[in-house]
């Protein structure tokens, strides 16, 4: 596997995307974005700092106003190194100062925000006691385009790291199943992950046997036997952006039964697939691979939606789901991973990541799909 490290975002990216928060955040209607230690300020400013520091550190972005990173003087020095910085000001406070009394004045008093998901409730809960008449609403509500749309510098991140689990596929298939725990295969995968670039391994599912029927099954001490289908789930991070890939293989040769749920799986992907293009809602691309599935008689059997966005995180919106109305337009970038669950027996599930082009879309993992026979 061939690999280019590419090249970092500048001052000027996280500008054009704070920007963009801002004009957002207009058009919705909202007076400003509340931006906590997580996903949504890494990809607004590339500071990252623990999502889970007690202290108050908070972006606020508003239309007509310079952002303004509110942060602990203790952790000041680190956020002035991050590499937007140069695009937002600084205002610091240290222990013993009250830190809403410190945010308030920045917020319209009766304004409406946009709060990012993982916000700690302490945080909001402060601002409402020195804003009454403020009102929250959760980002992924308010602005769910907002990390939806990749630019091509992300693109080019999410294809590399759909390469590296596609050659960690390739490679898992040569490792032994039968006689090894599912921790011991996990393991080889996190391995391989890391090997072929990625700095973090976010989840390694083996679900064999009965445990492939529970989607998101925890390797176990169970040890793989001959005759098990074995649900394959691994990816994490490599450049900052995710890899979320899925294969289902069998120990030996598969019963009739469990090659026909393989078929079906692989059919409903590929048809939910080849659905994706500019202008069709979310939830089209979930109808579609539950047609498929509900035709050949295993409808109750598909218990989760058919997809996730994907981006700094590994799930975020948008989702391919009943209900979900919002239109695809390119660049979006979301799993596509239909699966049938017969309790206590087998599961299936194929997984790729996909992104919408100007007239359809493009899988980001290109291994084979066919049941792959392992050892």
């Amino acid at each position: 596997m061939t690999t280019v490290t590419p090249a970092p975002f500048t001052a000027d990216d996280y500008r054009a995307r704070m920007d963009r928060a801002a004009r957002s955040a207009a058009d919705a209607g909202l007076a400003g974005v509340l931006v906590a230690p997580g996903p949504d300020l890494v990809w607004l400013t590339g500071y990252r700092v623990p999502a889970d520091t007690e202290r108050l550190t908070l972006l606020v972005i508003a239309p007509g106003q310079d952002p303004v990173l509110v942060v602990p003087k203790l952790e000041a020095p680190d956020a002035a190194r991050a590499t937007g910085a140069p695009a937002m000001t600084l205002r610091d406070w240290t222990d013993g100062v009250d830190p809403y009394d410190v945010t308030a004045p920045l917020l319209d008093a009766r304004g409406r925000f946009g709060v990012s998901d993982n916000a700690w409730a302490m945080h909001l809960l402060g601002l409402q006691r020195q804003l009454p008449e403020s009102s929250y609403t959760t980002l992924t509500e308010a602005l769910p385009m907002l990390r939806a749309v990749k630019d091509a510098a992300e693109l080019e991140r999410l294809a590399a790291a759909g390469a590296a689990a596609d050659t960690t596929y390739e490679e898992i298939q040569k490792v032994p199943f039968a006689g090894r725990k599912e921790t011991d295969v996990a393991g080889d995968l996190a391995d391989l992950l890391r090997q072929f670039g990625h700095e973090q391994v976010d989840f390694t599912v083996v679900g064999s046997g009965p445990n492939s029927a529970s989607p998101h099954h925890e390797a176990g001490d169970r040890v793989i036997e001959r005759g098990d289908m074995v649900v394959l789930d691994f990816g994490g991070l490599r450049h900052g952006y995710g890899s979320d890939t899925s294969r289902t293989v069998h120990v030996g040769e598969p019963s009739a039964e469990e090659q026909r749920v393989h078929d079906v799986v692989r059919e409903a992907q590929d048809a939910a697939c080849r659905a994706v293009r500019p202008g069709i809602a979310c939830q089209d691309v979930d109808r579609v691979a539950r047609a498929v599935i509900t035709e050949a008689g295993y409808g109750e059997y598909f218990i989760h939606r058919t997809g996730h966005g994907i981006g700094v995180t590994t799930h975020e919106p948008p989702y391919m789901i009943e209900g979900e109305q919002q239109p695809l337009v390119p660049g979006m970038c979301f799993s596509v991973e239909p699966g049938i669950y017969l309790p206590g027996r087998f599961g299936v599930r194929i997984e790729d990541i996909v992104t919408v082009t100007a007239d359809g879309g493009r899988r980001l993992n290109d291994t084979a799909r066919e049941m792959a026979i392992v050892d």
